[in-house]
């Protein structure tokens, strides 16, 4: 059993890596460390998708839980659904991954992402059942739990977002182009946003199995770039494939990205008096041109450790209300208890309307990005003591930039990859530095 828990739940090569086999054991294993009382499963638009949370469903069952088969919906919908009815919930994604790919993410009774401690307990129970220690005997009879379907419970998710996000405003004459990446969010998002008066066009909205992020969606976002000057729409929106993240485009065809959103919105909800403590949550890959901008807003920013998770956690401790990353991530924990790439687009379109500015000032408004180069370099295999070792490659390179630029190693939690991030005053010195830490890290990773 070699199953372990990256930054973002489990994620492999579909019936390879991620075998039902092992979504059996791991259903198993959730009832039993997470509760056997109700339990909702969604996944996106991947071919193997219900294959694995059929297959997810029987372990949660043969432990006694009732599931109910949500069927196509976004990760936040699911989170939003667990919040309120206070369930557990599982999504059936591998989120911008290829369409071979497929992932499993857990969220504890009100929507929340596990804890470290939490996928802890859980691999040490899925290695006792995977070698038949079960510690104890399994229900039967009426105590086996049941398995039913309710693909309608997304229109309450819907209902949500139309009724409940904006307060009564409205997105009248608007254009926008959005585009789902085939995945969880094709019809949805379009409905909602043409919902609230928006004129809506949407591309890569057809999915097929095969076809989730494919040369689309937030990770490939030149065609939403190319659609949104051709409609002369006045923005554009690319969600990944279970809708948790977006990004956006302004009407000449530029992308911003996650920083500028969180910038946006940070400096919107700071001005309305609605950012709690003036402070606003990223993580340590926000740019640092994200931090100069906000302290020229005298808004305060907490870093956390790279994923949406710890986000949150920071966001709960302080009592924050807007937090996320620079890949789209974005959570506005007084409505959501996790990203929602189809919420922060209603909020960016919120902002353009009721301003009468165009996301490219309000971008520019927000923060000057400085140049950054992000390289992924393979390992032969994940090396725990590889980044220590690395240490006075790092000082050095930061000696070199001085306070004129950062500099940020470190290792993938799914995979054997240190990713390499160099910010400086110009793209020309950023990659040259980047470059003499790629070559360290291939050095010391032979």
């Amino acid at each position: 059993m070699s199953l372990k828990f990256g930054t973002d739940g489990v994620r492999g090569v579909a019936n390879r890596e991620l075998t039902p086999e092992l979504a059996l054991l791991l259903g198993r294993a959730a009832a039993r460390v997470l509760g056997r009382g109700r339990w909702l499963i969604g996944s996106d638009t991947r071919r193997s998708g219900p294959l694995l949370a059929a297959a997810l469903a029987a372990g949660l069952a043969s432990e006694g839980a009732d599931v109910v088969d949500l069927g196509v919906v976004p990760t936040p919908g699911v989170a939003f659904l667990s919040d309120a009815d206070q369930v557990c919930g599982a999504v059936i994604s591998a989120s911008h991954n290829a369409f071979g790919d497929n992932g499993i993410k857990l969220f504890a009774a009100g929507g929340r992402k596990l804890t470290d401690e939490v996928e802890e307990t859980l691999e040490a129970d899925l290695v006792r059942l995977s070698t038949g220690q079960d510690g104890g005997d399994r229900p039967e009879g009426a105590d086996v739990g049941s398995i039913t379907i309710d693909h309608a419970a997304v229109d309450r998710y819907r209902d949500h977002l139309v009724h409940h996000v904006l307060a009564d405003r409205r997105l009248d004459g608007l254009r926008v182009v959005v585009d789902t990446a085939n995945g969880a969010a094709s019809g949805l998002a379009a409905d909602v946003l043409g919902s609230l008066g928006a004129e809506v066009t949407a591309i890569h909205h057809d999915p097929d199995g095969t076809n989730i992020n494919a040369a689309c969606g937030s990770t490939y976002p030149a065609d939403l770039q190319a659609a949104v000057v051709a409609a002369g729409a006045h923005l554009g929106l690319a969600f990944d494939g279970d809708a948790d993240r977006v990004l956006a485009v302004d009407a000449t065809g530029e992308l911003i990205d996650g920083d500028q959103i969180i910038g946006i919105c940070a400096i919107d909800r700071h001005q309305r008096g609605e950012l709690a403590h003036g402070t606003v949550v990223v993580t340590v890959m926000s740019n640092l041109g994200f931090l100069q901008g906000m302290a020229a807003h005298g808004i305060t920013v907490a870093a956390t450790a790279v994923g949406d998770r710890y986000v949150l956690e920071e966001l709960d401790r302080g009592g924050f209300v807007l937090g996320g990353e620079q890949s789209g991530h974005v959570i506005f924990r007084d409505l959501a208890s996790t990203g929602d790439g189809v919420l922060t687009g209603l909020f960016l379109l919120d902002i353009v309307a009721r301003t009468r500015r165009s996301l490219a000032e309000l971008a520019a408004d927000a923060m000057v990005r400085l140049p950054q180069v992000l390289i992924n370099v393979r390992t032969a295999q994940r090396d725990p003591q590889l980044l220590e070792r690395l240490s006075p490659d790092v000082a050095a390179a930061e000696a070199t930039l001085g306070d004129r630029g950062r500099v940020l190693l470190r290792a993938s939690g799914t995979e054997p990859v240190v990713r390499v991030m160099v910010e400086a005053p110009t793209d020309s010195e950023a990659r040259q530095v980047a470059e003499t830490l790629v070559a360290a890290v291939q050095a010391a990773s032979d």
